[in-house]
């Protein structure tokens, strides 16, 4: 029996009494590929991406193991509700617009203690006063960095846009710019490098590509250490008591983690490895977070039809974007329908051994969006479900 085969017993063992559609988190997995974390940080922390777990039972379990320490959240909104859930370490890797949220955070001393926001243009900084509503707690601020690439004197750009601070001087006049203004902090400086941490390096069937992708995220690291050192310099010296410098992602730990000038990681997707991280030179994990859709129909031989399962992950459409049939090996899409609104048809020999009622494994493309499609979360470990938790979803939360 391979090892894939012996997961899949393993959960439906584990499933037997519960009814598909569902979705689990293998513990086992979970806590391995946390330690593999730990161990490319080398030491240094690693801050949780909350939008790649979703769930706050788990963001405790690891943030309750040594060498984690804060979480990284995706909206104000969830900033606060964590804080006052508490966490006590929140940074907002975005800029936001709540003003609500805002206000609610500038009257509340125990909230702004907590809950670090993102900004990178001094609008944002009017943008809140205005929102205070009264509220006279100080805000802490990060300062975000943009990691792109730019080659040919600009002409060309690889990586995400984001922040318009791209040189050492943009990020210290911000940092001036809060400093003269009452009522803000800064305490931070974020660096995300998406197009070295987001994207695989080995992709089967694609050498050339593999290659250049290969040789692309060797001079962005380069261009990147170096001038992600002479920012954090040119900041301090607005900023002598900055507090943290915060880089990476789960495809870059270990690289980032080796620059002097980081203080600590972000990585949340590393924990349940969706299919999107198969295609890394950089580090391998084990596929903690599935999903399961029950056998409806055997439209013929070599074929079933699972209930649901169209559930695509954000970015440029394509098929990467796509859930992968995970168990029992060997399923694949039909390329005239792909995963489907209600229902999915699934080709290959393993069709014929499937029973109505059977489960189908899949794994997200990414990693928590997966827990926007369903209430709770099924802790595996061994053959047994161990606990049942809530996502945000089940806690009556979608935050973006």
């Amino acid at each position: 029996m391979t090892a894939r085969a012996a997961d899949r017993a393993r959960y439906d063992r584990a499933t037997a009494h519960l009814d598909a559609p569902l979705a689990i988190v293998d513990l086992d997995a979970f806590d391995a590929n946390a330690e593999d974390l730990l161990r490319r940080a080398a030491g240094k922390p690693i801050r949780v991406a909350s939008k790649s777990v979703r769930c706050r039972a788990l963001l405790e379990r690891v943030l309750a193991k040594d060498g984690f320490a804060g979480v990284m959240s995706f909206t104000l909104a969830e900033s606060l509700w964590l804080a006052r859930g508490g966490f006590e370490d929140v940074l907002l890797a975005y800029p936001s617009a709540d003003r609500a949220a805002f206000a609610e955070l500038a009257a509340d001393p125990k909230l702004a203690a907590a809950v670090t926001v993102m900004i990178d243009d001094p609008a944002q900084l009017r943008l809140i006063d205005e929102a205070r509503d009264g509220g006279r707690e100080v805000v802490r601020v990060c300062l975000e960095l943009d990691t792109s690439l730019k080659l040919l004197g600009g002409r060309v750009r690889v990586g995400a846009r984001r922040s318009p601070l791209h040189s050492p001087a943009q990020v210290a006049d911000l940092a001036r710019a809060v400093a003269r203004r009452p009522g803000f902090k800064v305490v931070g400086i974020m660096a995300y490098e998406g197009h070295i941490a987001g994207v695989g390096d080995s992709v089967a069937g694609h050498p050339l590509r593999s290659r250049a992708v290969r040789l692309m995220q060797a001079t962005a690291r380069r261009e990147l250490a170096e001038r992600r050192g002479e920012v954090v310099r040119a900041v301090r010296a607005v900023v002598p008591d900055l507090e943290f410098v915060n880089g990476g992602g789960t495809g870059s730990v270990q690289h980032t983690a080796a620059e002097d000038a980081v203080t600590e990681i972000g990585a949340g997707s590393g924990l349940y490895v969706p299919r999107l991280f198969d295609n890394y030179t950089s580090f391998s994990g084990r596929p903690a977070a599935l999903f399961a859709q029950p056998v409806v129909r055997r439209p013929g031989v070599g074929v079933v039809t699972v209930l649901g399962g169209g559930y695509p992950a954000s970015g440029a459409p394509g098929r990467d974007r796509l859930p992968v049939p995970h168990l029992p090996e060997g399923l694949r899409y039909d390329p005239q329908e792909g995963p489907g609104e209600v229902q999915t048809p699934l080709l290959g020999s393993p069709a014929d051994d499937l029973l109505i009622g059977d489960k189908v494994w899949f794994r997200h493309a990414k990693a928590g969006e997966l827990c926007e499609r369903f209430d709770v979360l099924h802790l595996i470990e061994g053959d047994a479900v161990t606990a049942t938790v809530p996502t945000y979803r089940g806690e009556g939360h979608t935050f973006l």
